[in-house]
């Protein structure tokens, strides 16, 4: 006998086994036990949470010889025609490949007669949403006024695309998300009847993914089993099968990426990608984490709200103590654009890094948030002394003696060449006739002063020094520079390993020459 996948073979055949929708249950079982059944309903929710179930079901007990409490009995020669799919009485049609006027002609020419067997005559329309503003306008008179033996359930997942006059015709009922918890119990219930021993763990994190469906979590299941045929399911192998991500992955990264260890976050993905974990779902479950970290700022009694488990609660609130609201605010908002960017996109792991780039490198952005972060940050760094402002204290006060030696401003070193400073002051024409790449790696790059008429150009990263000091792109950067001040300067790229920023290292050029053009402008002023 051929094998029946997990979803179809548990599929409920009465009202009792639908789990999460009680709401719906209850008040369609009071409708049938006081035959007080409408006309016209219309089922709405998101995939695999029990429409198309329910609406069989329903016609079942519409039409069972025995119902007991508003559920179908189920031996009955009618319901077992309607498990079987061969009974007349209950006519499925799905609106997606069905959706022209013709289709919904052929219905209104059907309703004309009665059923040969049982009281109703029950048209389940699944995807409602995709038939043709025609095909509405031919359903509408039939649905307002159908013989007393006919009973339509419009199916959909966008009730906003049905229009108005269909809606007010029918009975709306708005199927939930199922919970992680009810989808959880379903699973380790049909897990024990199939024979299968599985973590509690692995069952939690199957139910959470399935985000709601539980014809997902059955699918999800169903593809962890037949991998790890005949083994314990763990925690693990539904991570591999998934190409999921553990939490400690999640910690790591954010982790390097409140250092601005750009190079480590994206060894990170790179071993990730490595290991073929799936990138779309990173970005949803990073998200996530982040969302938690947030709950966990908020209040604090926010563990009933987080399904994790208490050493993982540990870990979230020693980090949640790590960074500010609003710069979690700024990661999630940055990874929730992402992850509407990254569903269709042919280049995922790209998005991803420059995403990354984003966080790490607040500086980049233009927008409030990223403003606020680098305000964040150079508030720190004055903290920690990375920065000294001169305030000045009139000689002989008690503030005088007791004030703490302030740093002085770096001069500009007297061996800097003429045309090294025209290069700098020009600097912004030279990037404009380089290449992209280059020119986007430029454009962060500190510029010093090296031997003689030498340009020293200061990168924070590793990789990029090494890929613009090959020939052919120093070669550009120096034919760009003699194009925009007629001269040749000696070029030379090296990368920024003291372990500092590049500013308290080298000699910041452009800051410098500019405080020199300020100064002139100030004296020009007062003469």
């Amino acid at each position: 006998m051929a094998y029946t996948a997990l979803y179809r073979k548990f599929r409920p055949n009465e009202f009792e086994d639908v789990k999460g929708q009680e709401h719906i249950v209850t008040t369609l079982k009071n409708q049938i036990k006081a035959d007080r059944i409408g006309h016209a309903y219309l089922f709405c929710g998101t995939r695999g949470t029990g429409k198309t179930t329910v609406a069989k079901i329903f016609a079942k007990s519409v039409n069972c010889e025995h119902p007991a409490d508003g559920s179908p009995c189920g031996e009955c020669s009618s319901c077992r025609a309607i498990a079987a799919g061969n009974s007349m009485n209950v006519i499925e049609i799905d609106a997606a490949s069905n959706n022209g006027v013709d289709n919904i002609r052929e219905i209104k020419e059907e309703v004309n007669y009665s059923p040969t067997e049982g009281r109703f005559k029950v048209y389940i329309i699944d995807e409602v949403h995709m038939l043709s503003i025609g095909a509405f306008n031919a359903l509408l008179k039939t649905l307002e006024e159908p013989p007393s033996y006919v009973i339509f359930i419009l199916a959909t997942t966008e009730p906003h695309k049905i229009p108005i006059t269909i809606l007010s015709r029918c009975q709306r009922y708005d199927f939930r998300r199922i919970s992680i918890d009810t989808i959880a119990a379903r699973l380790n219930e049909l897990a024990g009847r199939e024979g299968v021993e599985a973590e509690e763990k692995a069952i939690r994190y199957v139910a959470k993914v399935a985000d709601g469906s539980m014809r997902d979590a059955l699918s999800l299941l169903d593809q962890c089993i037949a991998f790890y045929l005949g083994q314990k399911l763990t925690y693990d192998h539904v991570l591999e099968v998934l190409g999921a991500v553990d939490t400690e992955v999640f910690s790591g990264l954010l982790r390097k990426t409140l250092d601005k260890n750009i190079t480590g976050a994206i060894a990170l993905l790179e071993e990730l990608v490595i290991r073929g974990r799936d990138l779309g779902q990173l970005v949803t479950d990073f998200t996530w984490y982040l969302r938690n970290l947030l709950l966990v700022q908020s209040a604090d009694n926010m563990e009933e709200m987080l399904d994790i488990s208490s050493e993982n609660l540990k870990v979230l609130k020693e980090e949640a103590g790590m960074v500010r609201p609003e710069t979690l605010m700024r990661y999630i908002h940055v990874f929730s654009e992402l992850s509407n960017q990254i569903r269709y996109s042919a280049q995922k792991r790209v998005l991803i890094e420059i995403a990354i780039i984003k966080l790490c490198r607040p500086a980049m952005e233009q927008d409030v948030s990223a403003l606020l972060q680098r305000m964040d940050d150079l508030e720190k760094k004055m903290e920690s002394g990375g920065y000294a402002i001169e305030v000045p204290v009139a000689a002989g006060t008690a503030f005088a003696e007791t004030a703490a030696p302030v740093r002085k401003k770096r001069e500009l070193p007297k061996a800097v060449q003429e045309d090294v400073r025209q290069v700098v002051k020009n600097w912004d024409l030279v990037l404009g006739d380089l290449s992209g790449l280059i020119r986007n790696y430029l454009r962060h790059a500190l510029l010093s002063s090296g031997d003689g008429n030498e340009l020293l150009i200061v990168l924070e990263d590793s990789v990029a020094s090494s890929f613009l000091n090959e020939k052919e792109r120093v070669d550009e950067i120096t034919q760009a520079i003699e194009k925009n001040i007629g001269k040749h300067v000696l070029v030379r790229i090296i990368a920024n390993e003291s372990g500092q920023s590049s500013q308290e290292t080298y000699a910041d050029l452009k800051q410098l020459i500019q405080m020199d053009i300020e100064v002139e402008e100030n004296l020009q002023e007062e003469f």
